[in-house]
């Protein structure tokens, strides 16, 4: 196949989520490849850098993992004829985009790692916050490593563990007590599916079934696609282990009370598919309520409300339920520019911005607008948006945000950065607003995040507030993100 060449664009002011994770587990044997093929599709949204599939036949030679992964997207690095090579009645896939480690092909996931005790395919979405100086205290030993993510740490520790263990699950356990931060894992051993959240529930994951085949996913959405029923979501500190035994065993060792729990709010603002349900809650209901809330407490007159799309939409829609003013559609957003393709040269005409979005004149000329994104990180995209819009005719440009300022950075696998390159850091909502060029600008208020998700889950506010769950690192673990 050949080289996919990507070149990354200039930073377009979006959060970036890490990844995405997949499993399944044919109890009838068939092969499993094609079915988290169409998972990792379904994921796609949740990171288009990279992307793996890993499979192994529970009745074959124990040990034996065929694996394919590549650059790029998911329909891009797979061929049928590839798919149909990788033979195995149990299997894990991913997508990801980096946070932390560079892009680079070796960095693609699943993990396959081989040792004493046989195989592990490891596919893992978050960022642990302790990862060098776990990888420090196993170079001393004389790990080798081959890649430059932490989820090699993290294998590495099961790897080790499993040595002193009676089962995989037991070794993933204990290899839990020992990293610190944001991880949904999805773990392939030779006859068991195992899937562990960590104990604060940042990233999500949820168990589904299909006749007789079992499912791990970071969203339900993908459930959906393959036709599988939802059967629960994995709990925050849980650890599932699934095989033709005993079906879905449970262990709730490092699970805490729920109030500890914080799972980032930006799977509700943003990264997961409307169409996906997060710890019983819908992410569409959330993005409606946002636009609800961001009418009743900022209102302003105006003729119409738009989204920037896709992830402003539902917001937009809310705002205009909510405050009478009719939704429209403001923009047509170019379905075929991933977040990577080869960036306009400096002295071109074409602009990044304009390449994926465009104002649609005849829907704006003369309006008053109001435009609902989920977020202002470096304010780069905002200014040129709204410059569009005024130059498509509109006569006024309101801006309304369904999440809070941020001011602080994230170490949980988003790639919120460092605090002098935020917009709203040192500024006032008017300095902003004069920056970006609107007529006003206003923010969802942060005692409205609690009610985004029903009032009764744990959150994550710390990009927002600065007061993470756990201490953040003395180093900057994040890695070199796109400026």
């Amino acid at each position: 196949m050949t080289d996919n060449i990507f070149i990354q664009t200039e930073n377009n002011d979006k959060l970036k989520e890490e990844c995405g994770v997949f499993g399944v587990y044919d109890f009838d044997g068939h092969d499993v490849a094609s079915t988290i093929y169409y998972g990792l599709l379904a994921l796609q949204h949740r990171g288009q850098e990279s992307c793996g599939i890993a499979v192994s036949d529970t009745n074959g030679p124990k040990g034996k993992v065929l694996s394919s992964k590549d650059m790029g997207l998911v329909n891009e690095a797979f061929t049928p004829e590839q798919l149909e090579k990788l033979k195995g009645d149990i299997g894990v896939g991913h997508v990801r985009y980096s946070t932390a480690g560079g892009s680079t092909r070796e960095n693609a996931q699943p993990l396959v790692l081989n040792y004493v005790k046989g195989t592990l395919g490891l596919a893992h979405n978050g960022n642990l916050i302790n990862a060098p100086e776990l990888r420090r205290e196993l170079e001393y030993t004389g790990a080798i490593f081959q890649t430059t993510i932490d989820s090699e740490v993290i294998a590495y520790h099961i790897a080790r563990e499993r040595l002193n263990s009676k089962s995989v699950e037991e070794a993933v356990g204990r290899a839990m007590t020992k990293i610190k931060g944001a991880y949904s894992l999805v773990v392939m051993s030779p006859r068991k599916l195992i899937g562990a959240r960590d104990p604060y529930g940042f990233k999500p994951l949820c168990i589904g079934k299909r006749d007789n085949a079992y499912f791990l996913s970071s969203e339900t959405c993908a459930l959906d696609t393959v036709g599988a029923e939802f059967v629960r979501d994995v709990l925050p500190g849980e650890i599932v282990t699934i095989s033709p035994e005993k079906g879905i065993e449970s262990d709730t060792t490092h699970v805490l009370k729920p109030a500890e729990t914080a799972r980032c709010i930006f799977e509700y603002i943003y990264f997961a598919r409307p169409d996906s349900f997060i710890d019983g809650v819908s992410v569409y209901d959330s993005r409606i309520l946002a636009g609800k809330f961001l009418a009743m407490d900022s209102p302003v007159d105006a003729d119409l409300v738009i989204g920037v799309p896709e992830s402003g939409n539902c917001a937009a829609m809310g705002y205009s339920m909510q405050s009478g003013i009719p939704y429209g559609m403001g923009f047509v957003k170019n379905a075929y520019v991933g977040r990577t393709f080869i960036k306009p040269k400096q002295k071109s005409r074409e602009s990044s911005v304009q390449v994926k979005l465009n104002p649609i004149r005849e829907a704006v000329e003369g309006k008053r607008v109001i435009m609902i994104d989920d977020s202002i990180v470096r304010g780069t995209t905002s200014d040129r948006i709204v410059k569009m819009l005024r130059e498509a005719g509109a006569k006024e440009v309101h801006m309304r945000v369904s999440s809070p300022p941020f001011l602080w950075p994230c170490y949980f696998g988003t790639d919120v950065p460092a605090r002098d390159q935020l917009i709203a850091y040192n500024r006032s909502i008017k300095e902003i607003s004069d920056l970006i060029g609107t007529d006003s600008l206003d923010y969802l208020k942060i005692e409205r995040l609690e009610e985004l998700v029903g009032g009764n889950l744990g959150i994550c506010k710390g990009c927002f507030t600065g007061k993470y769950p756990m201490e953040p690192p003395a180093e900057d673990i994040r890695g070199e993100f796109d400026k």
